[in-house]
């Protein structure tokens, strides 16, 4: 006897999860914040506001599922190496910021730069900006 599947969902082959806020608020369990009010006002960018309750319901979860694939990824690579014979040192986990101009990729590294550096693992966390490769506006406009 056949069994006979159930037709796929167009979402069930996507490689992406989609939450709701309240959600995505869910999975943050019981991670205590670690950032006061004062902290998160020093990390944001002029004009860009971000409340305690956005770094409680969204970058705390995020840094916490960061967390986790950070300590799984050196976990897997210490294993390779051990396997492979080689040398165990420690590869750097990076992460990519994207986005267009003042939606607030600064104040979201510099956010997750700052709770992520203090999870139990205690990873040493730097924040590489792209500001200071990018040329002037006289020199953009002149180069149209």
């Amino acid at each position: 006897m056949h069994k006979e599947l159930a037709p796929v969902q167009e979402l069930d082959l996507s490689p992406y999860s989609v939450f709701t806020e309240t959600e995505w608020a869910s999975l943050r369990a019981d991670t205590p914040m670690t950032l006061s009010v004062q902290e998160i006002e020093d990390l944001q960018s002029l004009n860009d506001f971000v409340s305690l309750e956005q770094v409680k319901n969204i970058y705390l979860p995020l840094s916490r599922l960061l967390a986790y694939y950070v300590e799984a990824s050196q976990s897997l690579q210490f294993a390779t190496k051990r396997f492979l014979g080689m040398q165990l040192t420690r590869t750097p986990f990076i992460i990519g910021i994207a986005g267009s101009v003042s939606v607030g990729k600064s104040t979201t590294a510099r956010l997750l730069q700052a709770l992520l550096s203090r999870w139990p693992a205690s990873p040493k966390v730097d924040l590489i900006t792209t500001d200071g490769f990018l040329y002037p506006n006289s020199i953009l406009e002149a180069e149209g």
